[in-house]
């Protein structure tokens, strides 16, 4: 089957389960059942966004996804996910300890302001626990709910908390301004980015689905539907903050050139695009994939971002629909 044909099948097959009446019926009710689920979703690349122990909207449209990549034909079949999950996860919570290294991270005292952030020599994360709950893709009040005898927002060296037993993005192994190739087999993968669904999903050569990650997509006024190309990806990248370009489309002369950082706009890594100006990237904000709008580049929380370079690079077809 032509890809084109075949994207178009795959959306509306699960488009049309994503709004099913009775979409979240089979799903289980407990924290941490769904929490092991969540991982399982992750680790297999069909994120759920962040780890919470909810339902959410990610967490359900990733069990579609992951069951049409899957071959399944009841996408919305909870119980086969759940089953696969207690195999593979047999641990949903682990031990963090706090450490020394992770405070050159840190600077609460970085601003809001564009004009005075671009005095910095770096986007840190603004806290600890803004940087462990990033590390372990979930968010700051999760963690909280999990370590009801903590204060995490006063965390030391030392200190033992309670995070998802997940894989975490560990910011200092971000290597500086790393860039990567064309590759054979990555190349040739394709990524739809579904504005509407708001999800960016890879498929491979032979059109089979490999991933699928929230999404944030850019203003209406200002989405480069149709079909580009990746040209470079790099890590770190510095960002040049032109607010009447992310408000209207137009370069202004007024600008502030941002340092690199977690609390980047564009988060830790750029995909730029064919489309001059547009990329995939990754956000300081990843509370609100899926909600806020950017001018016309598509954000991914930086947990899903650096997932990227292992699934698609420069010379992938990137479908914006």
């Amino acid at each position: 089957m032509h890809l084109s044909v075949f994207l178009c099948f795959s959306t509306l097959a699960i488009a049309h389960a994503y709004s099913e009446p009775e979409n979240h019926t089979s799903a289980p009710k407990d924290r941490d059942t769904l929490l092991r689920i969540q991982i399982f979703l992750d680790k297999n690349l069909f994120s759920p966004g962040k780890l919470d122990g909810t339902i959410g909207e990610f967490t359900h449209k990733a069990v579609v996804n992951y069951n049409f990549a899957k071959g399944h034909s009841k996408l919305q079949d909870w119980a086969r996910v759940e089953a696969a999950a207690q195999q593979e996860v047999r641990v949903i919570f682990a031990a963090f300890k706090v450490t020394e290294d992770l405070f050159k991270f840190i600077n609460k005292d970085l601003p809001n302001d564009p004009a005075k952030q671009a005095e910095f020599s770096f986007m840190s994360y603004r806290s600890l626990s803004e940087l462990v709950a990033e590390r372990f893709h979930t968010d700051e009040t999760f963690l909280s709910k999990i370590n009801p005898k903590k204060n995490i927002d006063s965390m030391v060296e030392g200190e033992v908390i309670i995070v998802p037993n997940i894989t975490p993005f560990k910011i200092e192994d971000v290597k500086p301004m790393q860039t990567f190739r064309k590759d054979r087999q990555l190349s040739s993968n394709t990524m739809v980015i579904d504005t509407y669904e708001r999800m960016g999903i890879v498929y491979n050569v032979d059109e089979i689905m490999i991933a699928a990650f929230p999404i944030t997509p850019g203003k209406p006024q200002f989405i480069p539907f149709g079909s580009w190309t990746v040209n470079n990806m790099m890590t770190t990248p510095s960002f040049r903050y032109d607010k009447q370009f992310l408000e209207e489309g137009v370069r202004g002369e007024a600008a502030y050139q941002l340092p690199s950082g977690p609390n980047s706009p564009i988060g830790i890594i750029w995909c730029g695009l064919s489309k001059s100006g547009i990329g995939l990237h990754g956000t300081a904000f990843p509370r609100t994939i899926g909600r806020s709008r950017s001018a016309g580049c598509v954000r991914f929380a930086n947990w899903d971002a650096i997932r990227l370079p292992s699934l698609i690079r420069p010379g992938t077809t990137v479908i914006v629909r």
